[in-house]
Order: C-alpha cells, then structure tokens, then sequence
C-alpha cells in the first residue's frame, strides 16, 4: 500500500471518526426482503446462480503436499475432489467415475498413486485420464482420450486453491480483482497451513454474513473482547466490484498491540494500516479474512438448507522455515474462537424471528452499507428477470463501488 493510498484511508477515517451524520449524498437504503433468508424458491435460485457458478475457496496447497495427495470438497453441486498431480500441479475433479458414476476416492482425504472405481474397475492417472478398464474388448468404439475425469476449474492465488464449476468465468485472478494488490503486502504465496475446524449453526448463511460485514454490534456483544480495543465509529468502508468489500477499524489506543501475538514472526512487507488498525475483507461470497501481520484466520461460510449454515476458520502463519509453531498459537485459536461464538450466539434466534409472520424485512444504516453491497452483488448474479419483485433489492451503491 503506497503513501498516497495510506494518507487517503487515514484522512478517511478521521472523517468518519468526526463525522454527525451519514454523507450528504448518502441514498436512504430500502429495507432488505425478509424472505431472501426464508423464501424456498428464492433460496434455489441462489444455490443455481451463485453456488454452483462462483469461485469459492477450497483449501491451501500445504494440505496437498506431495504428488498423489487429495482432498474431497462437497460445497459444490456434487462432490469434488481436488489432487496434486505427477507434476505437482493441482487440479480439482467431480468424484464421478465416468462409467456409472461411482465415486472414485472413498475417503475424505488421502494419498494414492493411482484412481481407480471400484465399481467395475475403471483407472484413471492424477492429472484425470482414463488409462485402463476391464473387458475393453466389450465395448463398441469407446474412445477413452474423452472419457476422463470430468475437470471443475481450480485457480490459485497465493497458496490458496479456489474452484468454480462454471466453465465460463473469469479467471480468478480477475474475479478479485482489487483484492490482490492490496493482499500482496501480506505475501499470500508464503503463508503456511495451521489446521481448519469449524461447525454447524441453525440459521440462514445471510444472517451470519451479514454478522461479519459490519462493527455496528461491536459494542453490544462484544464489550469484554473487541470493542474494548477497536473504534467502530472510526470504521472506513470500501466497495468494491463484484461484491468483495473491505473495512478497516482503527484501535482505540495509538500504538496498542494484541498481547496475544507478541513475540510471534510478523511479515516485514505489511504495511503501516493493516499494522495499526484492524483490515478485514469479504472475497464474495463467503470469505471473511481479518489479516494481521503475524498471521491471519479464513473463515468460510456453507449453506447447508436453507435454515442451517456451517462455518469453517483456516489459520495461516508466516513461513516460520521449519520453526516449530509458538505455543501461543493455540491461545491464539482459543481466543478468537471465544469471539466467534459471541458473533454466533444469536443467530438460531434471528432465524425464527425471519421466519414469523411480524418481521418484514431489514432497515440498514450507513455503517452496514456492505450488507447491501453484497445483496446487490447476489441479484446481479441471480439475473432479476427470474427473481420475483418483492424480494429484489433495489441498486442504490453503484456510485460508492471503487474499481
């Protein structure tokens, strides 16, 4: 982040901090449709034109290490395998044997040196090409140069893997577009694996989301942790295309410092904001990542129905070049589990509330403009002509999106 765009966030926040009132030229924002979080049809749609077509993250090459090693990933429409390849090259493939569709890895995750259904027996190598099968002689001109592996688009960006089952869209390099630039700083193609761990929750994916796309409650359930440190009236926006956004918090202390990272391995090239204020983003639709300079948690939200959501946190650290992880880590992990649950804490109760017959919709304010952002970006993907008119939101942000 170079000097112009550090004094530009820094002023940005200085206005936010003094500010009496939303921007003049600020639209007063609709209420968003209650049934975007309870309507089954609506919940279909958004499965069809955002699930199944978007990149989405998948898992970090650390746990792919060596050649032959896989992972089965089932956020997609079916499930998805993802595998290092003889040249060491990770591709990601439907678990579909190209005969009868068995599956052709068993297990969640794993090593072999070759694919094979066991089924009837059909052998494929790594990289997905149907190399043997049993009784050839009874099959009239099959040609096995195209029945291989059926391929799901697999893309890095950094050390992190992302699919996308649609064929057709952008390289995911270009889907972040701004993201990247600014992430560079943290060194992503060096960030090393920690574990992964997550859980179930009964509500709507939406409702946790929208948890994580604004600080508004920092000091209602968060008074003993975050909101005793971070300034949420400080708190800058920025929107950006395609639905990601970021925000950044400033602390309510010059110079305070989490007491839980003291002493760990900082990366050199972060750069003056993400080290004195709290940097959070959202990579539509799913991700939340709030970086810091000594590491930084994924967290990723699944739909599971439309009533019940899964949560998963990705801990990544500075290549520590064969130091054993600092014993802290685990306080670490402990601590910010705490504070997750006390962002989770509502949301079964949030659920029932949508779904009774009183609550109409929600009324959003300046400080949760990226709620609405990333609504506006989920119609721009459920293409409006299919979705019914009560339940769209009306584009209000187009002027506040940065490139």
């Amino acid at each position: 982040m170079d000097a112009q765009a550090t004094a530009r966030i820094k002023a940005a926040i200085e206005y936010e901090k003094s500010r009496q009132a939303p921007p003049e030229d600020f639209p007063a924002l609709p209420d968003i449709p209650v049934g975007r979080y309870t309507d089954p049809a609506f919940y279909q749609l958004e499965m069809q034109a955002l699930w199944h077509r978007t990149w989405l993250y998948a898992a970090h090459q650390d746990e792919l290490p060596n050649v032959g090693d896989f992972i089965v990933w089932e956020r997609g429409s079916a499930p998805i395998f993802l595998i290092r390849g003889n040249d060491r090259q990770v591709r990601a493939f439907y678990n579909t044997c190209r005969h009868r569709g068995a599956p052709i890895v068993e297990r969640d995750k794993g090593s072999t040196r070759g694919l094979m259904c066991r089924y009837h027996g059909w052998t494929y190598n790594l990289e997905g090409d149907l190399v043997n099968l049993r009784d050839r002689r009874d099959f009239v001109d099959l040609d096995t140069s195209c029945r291989g592996l059926y391929p799901v688009r697999c893309e890095t960006f950094g050390n992190w893997l992302f699919v996308n089952e649609d064929p057709q869209a952008e390289p995911l390099l270009d889907y972040l577009g701004p993201v990247v630039s600014d992430f560079a700083q943290m060194q992503p193609e060096n960030l090393r694996f920690v574990e992964r761990h997550g859980f179930e929750i009964k509500c709507n994916i939406k409702i946790m989301m929208d948890a994580f796309l604004e600080v508004y409650h920092l000091k209602s359930i968060h008074q003993n942790t975050v909101d005793r440190f971070l300034d949420h009236r400080g708190s800058l926006m920025t929107l950006w295309k395609n639905g990601h956004s970021r925000m950044i918090t400033p602390w309510r202390k010059e110079g305070w410092v989490d007491p839980g990272t003291i002493g760990m391995k900082e990366i050199e090239t972060v750069s003056e904001i993400p080290r004195k204020n709290n940097c959070s983003y959202n990579i539509f639709p799913n991700l939340i990542t709030p970086i810091d300079l000594t590491g930084i948690p994924i967290l990723t939200f699944w739909p599971v129905d439309i009533e019940t959501m899964y949560v998963e946190c990705h801990w990544f650290t500075p290549d520590l070049h064969g130091e054993p992880l600092p014993d802290l880590w685990e306080t670490r992990i402990r601590n910010f589990d705490a504070i997750l649950e006390e962002d989770t804490q509502f949301a079964p109760r949030i659920q029932k509330s949508m779904q009774s017959s009183v609550f109409k919709g929600m009324p959003l304010n300046y400080q949760e403009r990226r709620i609405y952002h990333w609504h506006e970006e989920l119609d721009r993907r459920l293409r409006g002509e299919d979705l019914p008119a009560a339940l769209r939101v009306e584009p209000k942000l187009s002027d506040y999106v940065e490139c």
